[in-house]
């Protein structure tokens, strides 16, 4: 396998009204440039021309700190089963102290 390229190949198979697609995934990294040409950190281990369809996952413009993120979830509904109090199982006396 080539350094760099993760899940190389990973077969994908799904049926849609009876049609059985398998299609190949291959994920890089890359960079987008000036002129918004994207470049791969490597080449790629299949052999062209090809055409292909490209997903770009772009990274988070900043980090969310923990304040942030401690706010989002306890306003998130998707937590809010953990307002009843069957789910508020534990008390200070339970555990050891983790002390780091």
């Amino acid at each position: 396998m080539l350094k760099g390229v993760h899940n190389i190949l990973s077969d994908i198979s799904t049926e849609v009204k009876g049609i059985v697609m398998i299609g190949k995934a291959i994920e890089m990294n890359g960079i987008i440039d000036k002129e918004h040409h994207l470049i791969l950190d490597k080449n790629l281990p299949v052999e062209g021309p090809k055409r292909v369809r490209v997903i770009i996952f772009l990274p988070e413009d900043r980090e969310i700190d923990e304040a942030q993120w401690l706010r989002a979830a306890s306003s998130n509904q998707a937590f809010g089963f953990l307002k009843d109090p069957q789910e508020d199982i534990y008390t200070l006396s339970d555990g050891k102290p983790f002390n780091e």
